[in-house]
């Protein structure tokens, strides 16, 4: 009880550290999509339909699935112009891959922006949020970047084996590629994970909270996309929040807290963390929003374009600032 009464009261803190960051949106209204912003829903759409629709349920126990989810993006990078690096490993007996597009810096290409999605999805669902949001994503932000150098190197990679039974071991997908990483002494100045993107919700108490405390920090509806990360993280919490801001209007919230807060270590960024890299999640908090979050109803039909482009939007320009 003791240990349980730290954990709650550290959390609480952390929650008031952000708070001074926060922008009142509870009854903020909707932006409207701009037509740029209704083309890229467009394209999400196709990219979440063609993962979790027509492919399905992609993981080891679907291995052809997940074969076709990996070669669907590999072929996407290559189309955009990008030599795509493969990271083969073995699992379960299974070779699986991790994918990566480079652009290297033109100024600083030995500090690395990384950004990161898996692409598998848990047994029995068809992942459209979890995790096809966050790919489609990625994809747009190749073709955004592609032939364009900044002045570091920029690396967009597709990790595999993301869920459980794999989550936080030494067989899951950006554990692999963030231990090869520091072995090589590559310098990745950050690592922005790209987690369930697609879900929002204007209905009042539709956003919940590991703990109850947060709801005084943390608005009840979930409107809002999440900048989530640890405290050895918070510097690069700050930067990318102020940017997205900057450049968005679209509500967003961040919080740097402990891992013991369950949800603040639930993806990839997890890995890079292990290697002491400084990283961070951008969610819309599925576990606490999304009804459908790891069951068989987490179908592309579900997910809410129109804000979901405006998030990938704003996420196109905090890539060009971090990578600037």
């Amino acid at each position: 009880m003791t240990v349980l009464v730290v954990v709650c009261s550290i959390a609480v803190l952390a929650c008031g550290w952000v708070y001074w960051q926060r922008r009142s949106h509870e009854n903020a209204p909707q932006q409207p999509s701009t037509a740029a912003q209704a083309q890229l829903a467009v394209r999400l759409r196709g990219h979440v339909e063609r993962l979790a629709g027509e492919i399905g349920e992609r993981n080891i126990w679907r291995y052809a699935a997940l074969q076709a989810a990996a070669d669907y993006i590999a072929e996407r990078f290559a189309a955009l112009g990008y030599r795509v690096e493969k990271q083969y490993y073995l699992v379960e007996g299974k070779r699986v891959v991790n994918l990566q597009a480079e652009i290297r810096g033109s100024a600083r290409p030995e500090e690395i922006l990384l950004i990161g999605a898996h692409y598998d999805s848990v047994v029995g669902t068809p992942g459209a949020n979890d995790n096809a949001s966050g790919v489609a994503a990625l994809l747009e932000l190749a073709e955004q970047f592609a032939g364009q150098p900044q002045q570091r190197t920029l690396r967009l990679v597709a990790f595999t084996c993301e869920e459980p039974p794999f989550f936080k071991t030494e067989q899951m997908g950006s554990r692999v590629y963030a231990r090869q990483a520091a072995q090589r002494g590559e310098k990745i100045v950050a690592m922005l994970c790209l987690e369930t993107l697609g879900y929002y919700s204007r209905a009042p108490l539709s956003q919940h909270f590991p703990l109850p405390a947060m709801g005084f920090f943390y608005p009840y509806r979930g409107n809002f996309i999440a900048f989530v990360t640890n405290f050895s993280s918070a510097r690069l919490l700050r930067r990318s929040l102020a940017s997205f801001r900057r450049h968005s209007a679209f509500p967003a919230e961040g919080l740097a807290g402990p891992a013991a807060l369950p949800g603040v270590d639930w993806s990839d960024h997890w890995s890079f963390w292990q290697e002491g890299y400084p990283a961070l999640m951008l969610t819309d908090t599925a576990p606490y929003r999304y009804p459908h979050y790891h069951r068989a109803e987490d179908r592309p039909e579900q997910l809410s374009y129109p804000e979901f482009a405006q998030v990938v939007e704003g996420v196109v320009a905090l890539v060009s600032e971090l990578a600037n």
